[in-house]
């Protein structure tokens, strides 16, 4: 048996296609926007690991908590002999997971998910490592596109993990969960963890941390797009803006252009002005409330099965539900 296994359905030339594209569609838009996807290039996955060590940055440790509290709860719940990561970066809290699957005996494959080659290999060789008797079978690609090709082979637990699915808005959300939903079994189940309402100031907070990390991370979209696309976008002249709407229960993310100013991008050909004060949003994080949240989730095709919450993050259990 081969045990590490990469399927690519994502490679450099569809990368830059798609930011290509993502540039002409959020730059000409009303507001300005840019897919949040974009901000995790090699530096850009750097500076976001250092937010999570950031005081003011609960997520992510409070989610390791509640994970290393319930995952035997979890796994006993699953009852999974294959757990996939949607988004998994480096697998690092589903370690977690597979502690426990493990423990219980069934575990047999691990299919981590991600638009990053060289991180799911990286990854995948990490945990062949820690896991000896688990194959790897990770797949190159991206949410928009590749759901469907994921395996569907034995029992599954899909973990999407880190509150990530709070970057896509009501909308987005209930087209990634009815997609994910056509792609399951009677036997899998759906782990999912959200980030949940809470004061603004704590929320507010996590987003414009006082070593100015979260800014820098923003600002490196800039630097993707002045490398990637020609551009001669000047940082100065854009500040990190981070605040919550509580008409959407979000905090909304971007660059404000502190200038009218005009920015050119030669590799798509296009001139984009930017008023004095004009804000380019590059990301949302959704914060969620249970009974809303259940509510999406039965409208996509999904029937919780379990709930886990500390009262800042939670995880939830689903299922299919029957027709």
């Amino acid at each position: 048996m081969n045990y590490l296994t990469v399927d690519v359905h994502l490679g450099a030339e569809d990368l830059a296609a798609a930011l290509r594209a993502d540039a002409r569609r959020g730059l000409t838009a009303t507001p300005k926007f840019m897919s949040p996807k974009w901000l995790y290039d090699e530096r850009g996955s750097e500076l976001f690991s250092e937010i999570t060590r950031q005081p003011e940055y609960y997520p992510t440790e409070s989610e390791r908590r509640l994970l290393r509290e319930v995952a035997d709860e979890i796994a006993g719940s699953a009852k999974a002999d294959t757990l996939v990561e949607l988004g998994s970066g480096t697998s690092d809290k589903t370690r977690l997971l597979l502690d426990s699957l493990s423990r219980q005996g069934g575990l047999v494959r691990f299919i981590p998910f991600d638009v990053s080659e060289a991180t799911l290999r990286a990854a995948g060789r990490a945990i062949r490592a820690e896991f000896p008797s688990i194959a790897v079978h990770a797949v190159v690609g991206d949410f928009d596109h590749h759901l469907e090709q994921i395996p569907r082979t034995g029992r599954r637990l899909v973990a999407f993990l880190g509150s990530t699915i709070g970057n896509l808005g009501p909308a987005d959300r209930q087209i990634f969960l009815r997609r994910l939903a056509a792609t399951f079994g009677p036997d899998d189940r759906l782990l999912l963890g959200m980030d949940l309402v809470k004061d603004v100031s704590r929320l507010e907070a996590a987003y414009n941390d006082a070593a100015g990390v979260t800014a820098q991370f923003t600002h490196n979209l800039l630097t993707v797009m002045n490398r990637d696309l020609g551009a001669n976008f000047e940082m100065a002249a854009f500040s990190h803006d981070a605040r919550w709407e509580p008409e959407h229960e979000w905090i909304r993310i971007g660059l404000r252009s502190g200038n009218r100013q005009t920015v050119r991008l030669t590799a798509i050909d296009l001139t984009v002005e930017f008023a004095e004060g004009e804000l380019m949003r590059t990301e949302v994080s959704s914060k969620f409330r249970r009974d809303g949240f259940t509510a999406e989730l039965e409208s996509a095709g999904f029937g919780v099965t379990d709930w886990w919450d500390n009262g800042d993050v939670a995880l939830t259990m689903a299922a299919v539900a029957p027709l």
